[in-house]
């Protein structure tokens, strides 16, 4: 295992060779369950010409096979590495599948905007168990973790259903005027990308198959924020469970 990159700076590394072959096909089981039983919160989308994506949310603790992979994950070690946090934890688990021909891009985006967090120590691990060449990789805007939020939109209809129009800045139109300077990998299986939540990241569509489990880890500083719309992914009656302003416990969030 070796770390390409500089994640206090750009706010995403690439960390190759991280999960061996046995761990991996535990992933690529645990994906395949998923997309085979999906839970409620999961979303497929297609058209005639464009392939399909699928993804799913929240499902460590109903298919033991993603359990496993993520206590047995060194992801978690150097997540709090990275994030130089005490007390991991885990947030949520999210699949995402391109399935071969699908055109449809990721639009950037940054993830915290969409969550019910606060706090600097939040890092998501992009694990592909499909080779990934650079075309169709996850793409990072270097430093843009430092600041500032972004107004989070749907990606299908473009509406801020989170945060109200003009509360937070615009995201620049990077499609129409990419950014200065891009991180990308080709990736092989094994290797994964961490990322912070602040950092504004995307993807490009996939010719072929391209499965990608992800988890999302927070450390000391992360606390509970309710909002007053439905977060992604919803966390169904944590306002009973936590008050605003603290710490992520219980089991629903296991230390790792």
């Amino acid at each position: 295992m070796w770390i390409d990159g500089d994640f206090e700076r750009d706010g995403a590394v690439c960390v190759r060779e991280l999960v061996d072959p046995e761990l991996l096909s535990l992933a690529e089981t645990a994906i395949d369950a998923v997309v085979a039983d999906p839970s409620p919160l999961a979303l497929r989308a297609s058209a005639d010409d464009d392939g399909v994506f699928f993804e799913d949310f929240c499902n460590w603790d109903r298919v033991p096979a993603l359990e496993r992979f993520i206590r047995r994950c060194a992801g978690s070690e150097v997540a709090a590495d990275l994030l130089a946090a005490r007390d991991l934890r885990l947030y949520h688990d999210h699949i995402l599948v391109k399935e071969a021909a699908t055109n449809q891009r990721t639009p950037w985006h940054q993830d915290q905007p969409y969550y019910n967090v606060d706090g600097r120590q939040g890092i998501s691990m992009w694990l592909p168990v499909d080779p990934v060449p650079r075309e169709s990789s996850l793409e990072i805007v270097p430093g843009s973790h430092l600041g500032p939020w972004y107004v989070p939109r749907s990606f299908l209809d473009h509406d801020a259903r989170w945060f109200p129009e003009g509360t937070l800045e615009e995201l620049p139109d990077y499609d129409r005027q990419p950014p200065a300077r891009v991180l990308g990998w080709a990736l092989e299986p094994g290797d994964a990308v961490f990322f912070h939540f602040a950092a504004v990241h995307g993807a490009a569509g996939s010719t072929e198959r391209r499965r990608v489990l992800s988890i999302r880890y927070i450390g000391d500083d992360m606390r509970f924020t309710p909002r007053p719309w439905r977060t992604s992914p919803p966390f169904d009656g944590l306002d009973d469970e936590l008050a605003p302003g603290a710490p992520f416990a219980g089991p629903r969030f296991p230390s790792l």
